[in-house]
């Protein structure tokens, strides 16, 4: 498989992106409380309604990032460990790496910022939990991102870390199976893992691995009117909740007040948020913890849970004490059922690879109703075409029928389970060569969050090419 570029889940980098002038980059230090006064999702969406039960203490909470500056004294106290493997950062993981060093600082403030003192500096949503910070290299040039993500979800596992933030992106559906390895341990070892969803506005059209895995929390992103943000948010069928991602606040290593967006403001805000629940109900496990996220949310949207904004917007107050039934499994899906499923055969790294074979015909056998007309110029592989038993929430199902057309007039049908859980399969998939392509295809639907709506300008994958008929 060929390397991917790991990003940052960050919107516009150069136009938004910056040290805001006026009027916060202004501020005197006298008038610091100002900082606090932008932090607007700190009442909107319940925190402080949430920090009557509790404001996070004794829960770990796993950056893996650019590196947090436990200098900051919004942090003071907050970075309880960390290491670096990106090679360029320094033993502890405290010392920023890369091109957007600025970026982990402000994502672990947005989760355990303790302000300066009275109402002055930047609170973070779970201000007395604690800190671990995993510096990794991310972005244009990185070498080995996949392996670093791999071992910083282990290393956070093995340092105690009870919720895992990733606020990054692989601008893929799919992921390394280094990563099914690392993650599956993070799962087994009680960890909850929460993902920026990726931002439109720097080309992430629908949401990328770590936010397709299946029972990961991945975080949609709002603007201060609760609205899907146009550019700080992508969308896809994974998404689990959606979190404030305009607007952000932060203070740089160096001192400096930073307004920010993007769904890597929105991931450790949900993470925050899963830190309170911890730390509220200890009792409760993993499972149970994604379970009240997405129980306790503010349904949003036609459908629920739809590609925008999953089950809807975060309730912290409700999160932390609503009462919510107890849960058997992860919500989200099982990322062990889609490992037993997609990654069988022998040299099949990614979803891509897996050649799903053609059903036994018989002579005996009934003639099969063909699906949903689609024009005979191309071969169309889709879940949920046609009266399936899972074409009304395909996700939550454990199996689905997949529907092949064939050039000509034959039609045939194969199943394929889906392991009960969410899978990265959010577009139609061409089964022929490129060459065998009608411009004039008739468009046809696709399951919810795909960008994609029709043949032309379905997506080309070998092998399934080979299986094309003559």
């Amino acid at each position: 498989m060929s390397r991917r570029r790991l990003v940052i889940a960050l919107w516009s980098a150069a136009a938004t992106l910056l040290v805001v002038a006026s009027p916060l980059g202004a501020l005197p230090a006298a008038q610091a409380d100002e900082v606090r006064s932008l932090e607007y999702w700190l009442s909107d969406y319940g925190f402080t309604d949430a920090w009557k039960t509790t404001r996070g203490a004794g829960v770990t909470v796993a950056v893996i990032d650019t590196g947090v500056d436990g200098s900051v004294p919004e942090l003071a106290g907050a970075v309880v460990g960390g290491t670096d493997l990106s090679g360029l950062g320094t033993a502890d993981g405290q010392t920023p790496v890369g091109h957007e060093d600025w970026h982990g600082t402000a994502v672990a403030e947005l989760i355990a910022g303790r302000g300066t003192g009275g109402s002055n500096g930047v609170m973070g949503v779970a201000p007395e939990s604690s800190l671990l910070s995993i510096s990794v290299e991310l972005g244009e040039g990185a070498v080995g991102s996949d392996q670093q993500i791999a071992d910083a979800v282990r290393w956070a596992v093995d340092h105690g870390a009870k919720v895992i933030n990733l606020s990054l992106t692989r601008n893929s559906l799919d992921w390394p199976q280094s990563w099914d390895d690392a993650f599956s341990y993070a799962f087994d070892h009680d960890a909850v893992i929460v993902a920026a969803a990726g931002n439109r506005g720097t080309g992430t059209e629908e949401v990328g691995a770590p936010a397709t895995i299946p029972g990961v929390v991945a975080v949609a992103g709002v603007d201060r009117d609760g609205t899907a943000s146009q550019d700080a948010s992508s969308q896809g069928t994974t998404i689990a909740v959606a979190a404030p991602s305009e607007g952000l606040v932060a203070i740089d290593p160096g001192g400096s007040p930073r307004i920010w967006s993007g769904t890597s403001g929105a991931a450790p805000i949900v993470s925050g948020l899963a830190a309170l629940i911890r730390a509220a109900h200890p009792e409760l496990d993993a499972d149970d913890v994604v379970n009240r996220l997405i129980a306790t949310a503010d349904p949003k949207g036609d459908t629920v849970p739809g590609p925008i904004y999953g089950y809807g917007l975060i309730d912290a107050a409700a999160a932390v004490t609503a009462n919510v039934p107890h849960v058997d499994a992860n919500p989200l899906g099982s990322l062990s059922d889609w490992i037993a499923t997609y990654r069988p055969a022998a040299g099949a790294s990614t979803l891509y690879d897996i050649v799903i074979p053609a059903p036994e015909t018989t002579a005996e056998a009934a003639p099969r109703r063909p699906p949903r007309a689609v024009r005979s110029t191309c071969t169309l592989f889709h879940c949920g075409l046609g009266p399936s038993p899972c074409s009304s929430d395909w996700r939550r199902r454990s199996s689905c029928s997949w529907s092949v057309c064939v050039r000509g007039s034959g039609c045939s049908s194969a199943r394929s389970r889906l392991a009960g859980a969410r899978t990265p399969i959010e577009e139609s998939f061409l089964l022929c060569p490129r060459s065998s392509l009608s411009a004039a295809a008739t468009p046809v639907s696709t399951p919810r969050g795909s960008s994609r709506s029709g043949c032309a300008r379905a997506r080309p994958r070998s092998p399934w090419s080979t299986r094309c008929p003559t």
